[in-house]
C-alpha cells in the first residue's frame, strides 16, 4: 500500500478518489485550499465533499502556489495525483492571471520541488482535460482525411450558423471520436493551462526519473458535485435552475454535444493510472466514447425531476465554446484496462436522486451570464 498525495483532494474528483484509495488500504494526504466557489463560506457546514474525507485523510489546508504547503504535503509521499486547478472555460477568459498562476504556476512549483528536493515520489498523475483539443476530430469526405477545425467565427454564430467549418470542405464534416494523437489546439485559457500542465509533468518527470501519466477527463458528473458553482457543469447549472423554478436557456441550437462520464468511472480510471504498471509516459482520454447533445440533457433532467419549467433554445452563445467533442477511449481500454460501467441514462438517474436530497442552492446563473456579457464573451 502507498502513501498518496492528492492536490485538490477535497474537490469532486479528488474526494471520491480519496475514498476509493482509502477503501483499498492506501494512506491519503490531501492538499486543498477549500475554495469558497466550490465548498461555500464554511466547509464544515456547507461542503459534503470536505466532510466526507476530513476525518479519514491527512488534510492540509493550503495552496499549490505555496512552496511551504507543497513541501509539507509531499513528506513521505510515493504517488501524487495532481488535481488542484482553477476550472471553467468561460471564467478563464477573463481571470487569466489567476488560471495561469494556479494551473501552470502550481504545477511548475510542484515539479521544481521534485527536481530539487529529496523525495520518495515515484509517479505523478496529472489531470489534463478534453479542453486541450478545442474542437474535436472530424472526417472530411471532400479531403478524404481527418481534420481539426479551429474556432468558429463570431460572424457565423451571430447568424445562427453554429457548425464548424474547415478550408476546402463544402460537404458537412462528420464528427468522430477524438484520439490522444489528435491535434492539440485549445480554444480557451483554461484549455491552454491544462495542455501546459500535462506537457510539464511528462517532460520534467521523464528527466528526473519519476513516472508520469496524464488523464484527459471529459465532462464529469455525479453525486457530490457542486450545485452552486455557475461556471462549471451544465448538469449542476440546469438542476439548480429547475429546482428554483427558473427556465433553462439552451445555448446555440441545443445540438452541441459532449461526452458525459459518471464520477465512479472517473475514479476507476484514476486509480488505475496511479497503480497500474507499464503506463508511464502516456496520456489517456477518460470518457464514455458517446456524444450526448445539450437539449437531450435538459429534457432528461426535466423528466427525472418531474418539473415543468420553460425550456428555451435561445441561439445565445459564448465565445470560446466548442461545438462537439467526444472521446475515443480505445487506448485507455487497451493499456489501462479501463471500461466505463455507467451509461448516461443510468448515471443521470443516480445524479438526480442525489440532487433531490440536497438543499436547493441559490441560483447565481444570471449573475455569471451578466459577468460574461460585461467581458464581451456572451452573445
Amino acid at each position: 500500500m502507498s502513501k498518496i498525495l492528492i492536490t485538490g483532494g477535497a474537490g469532486f474528483i479528488g474526494s471520491n478518489t480519496a475514498l476509493r484509495l482509502l477503501d483499498e488500504g492506501h494512506e491519503v494526504v490531501v492538499l486543498d485550499n477549500l475554495s469558497k466557489q466550490i465548498h461555500g463560506e464554511n466547509p464544515e457546514e456547507t461542503s459534503p465533499l470536505y466532510k466526507s474525507i476530513k476525518d479519514r485523510v491527512t488534510l492540509i489546508k493550503g495552496s499549490v502556489t505555496s512552496r511551504e504547503d507543497l513541501e509539507k504535503a509531499l513528506d513521505g509521499v510515493e504517488l501524487v495525483l495532481h488535481l488542484a486547478a482553477e476550472t471553467g472555460t468561460g471564467q478563464s477568459m477573463y481571470e487569466i492571471e489567476k488560471y495561469v498562476g494556479v494551473n501552470i504556476g502550481g504545477t511548475a512549483l510542484l515539479l521544481d520541488i521534485l527536481a530539487n528536493k529529496p523525495n520518495s515520489v515515484r509517479r505523478v498523475v496529472v489531470a489534463e482535460s478534453r479542453a486541450i483539443y478545442g474542437e474535436g476530430r472530424y472526417w472530411s469526405e471532400d479531403l478524404q482525411g481527418y481534420v481539426y477545425p479551429g474556432e468558429r467565427s463570431d460572424d457565423d454564430m451571430s447568424k445562427g450558423d453554429f457548425e464548424v467549418k474547415y478550408p476546402g470542405c463544402a460537404t458537412p464534416l462528420i464528427l468522430v471520436g477524438t484520439t490522444e494523437d489528435s491535434a492539440i489546439h485549445p480554444g480557451s485559457v483554461y484549455g491552454i493551462t491544462k495542455q501546459v500542465q500535462g506537457q510539464l509533468v511528462h517532460l520534467v518527470c521523464r528527466s528526473i526519473g519519476i513516472e508520469s501519466v496524464s488523464l484527459r477527463y471529459q465532462n464529469v458528473y455525479g453525486p457530490g458535485q457542486s450545485l452552486s458553482n455557475p461556471y462549471t457543469g451544465i448538469l449542476s447549472i440546469f438542476s439548480t435552475r429547475i429546482r428554483n423554478g427558473n427556465g433553462i436557456n439552451i445555448f446555440e441550437d441545443g445540438k452541441e454535444t459532449r461526452d458525459f462520464v459518471y464520477i465512479d468511472d472517473i475514479v476507476t480510471a484514476t486509480v488505475l493510472a496511479l497503480t497500474k504498471e507499464g503506463v508511464s509516459g502516456h496520456a489517456f482520454n477518460i470518457g464514455t466514447g458517446v456524444a450526448t447533445d445539450v437539449l437531450t440533457v435538459a429534457r432528461t433532467l426535466l423528466k427525472h425531476y418531474n418539473r415543468d419549467v420553460e425550456l428555451t433554445v435561445s441561439g445565445n452563445y459564448r465565445i470560446g465554446d466548442i461545438r462537439h467533442n467526444f472521446a475515443d477511449i480505445t487506448k485507455a481500454r487497451k493499456l489501462l484496462g479501463f471500461e466505463p460501467a455507467w451509461s448516461f441514462d443510468a448515471g443521470i438517474e443516480q445524479f438526480c436522486k442525489w440532487v433531490e436530497g440536497q438543499p436547493v442552492s441559490r441560483d447565481t446563473y444570471a449573475e455569471s451570464i451578466e459577468e460574461m456579457k460585461q467581458k464581451g464573451l456572451y452573445k
